[in-house]
């Protein structure tokens, strides 16, 4: 059988344009989309260009739907290879702010449950089906903006952004990055965080230097790892960034 991949947020931004290369090398490719409608156009633009993808509705704030996910892959497919963790939200729509004092307990927490505690909930779930691929790999989407060494750096170059939500969910998205890869270290599971740069996204924002289009390299490369690729790191395409 091909490899299976799914990606969450996969409807839009990175997630659309990592789903089409996938597609484009010949993976099959599932879309999780938590508006179902969103996910269909997806599906449709994708077909309209000779893709063939398949579609699920992914919510991380519905406490059923890594079940619906697994359960869908398994009677399809009965493994998965990739898994692109990619839905992310930045709810004060802002990184340039510094609000560690003023940001809400709702804003806070709600990010955590998007950025962090789903992302854990899908991937222990769907860990058995990674575990019975040849060679799975996850791919945890983060951002240079989760880097406690960069931030801490004298003149560090984004110390601009401190929008605490965003940043400490992906730092903690970059802590179970680490400890997953070294609890599947002597497995053939590679589990690694991606820095896909500053994308011209509705997160981004509209001054990012990167268009959606281009958005995908760093998914691509660590979903598509050899066997002698990395494990337990942050990347952007093939360099590394300091935790």
């Amino acid at each position: 059988m091909d490899k299976v991949a799914f990606i969450s947020g996969a409807n839009r931004g990175i997630g659309f344009e990592t789903a089409k290369k996938l597609a484009e090398q010949g993976i099959k490719v599932i879309l999780g989309s938590r508006d179902l409608n969103k996910g269909k156009d997806a599906l449709k633009k994708l077909s309209s260009e000779g893709l063939d993808l398949d579609l699920v509705q992914y919510d991380a704030f519905d406490p059923e739907s890594p079940q619906k996910v697994y359960d869908h892959i398994e009677k399809n497919y009965q493994k998965l290879d990739i898994l692109i963790n990619n839905a992310g939200v930045l709810l004060t729509g802002n990184l340039f702010v510094t609000n560690s004092s003023s940001i809400s307990d709702k804003d806070l927490k709600d990010t955590f449950q998007t950025n962090f505690f789903a992302v854990v909930t899908l991937t222990q779930k769907l860990l058995p089906l990674i575990k019975k691929s040849e060679a799975g790999r996850i791919v945890n989407v983060s951002t240079i903006l989760s880097s406690l060494n960069l931030h801490s750096a004298k003149d560090s170059p984004i110390s601009p952004a401190k929008e605490l939500a965003y940043n400490s969910s992906k730092t903690a998205l970059n802590a179970f990055t680490i400890h997953l890869a070294n609890e599947l270290k002597d497995t053939k599971i590679k589990v690694n965080s991606g820095h896909p740069g500053w994308v011209k996204t509705e997160l981004g924002g509209p001054n990012a230097p990167i268009e959606v289009k281009d958005s995908y390299k760093t998914s691509v490369y660590l979903a598509t790892l050899d066997d002698n690729g990395p494990s337990g790191g942050l990347f952007n395409e093939e360099d590394s960034i300091p935790w």
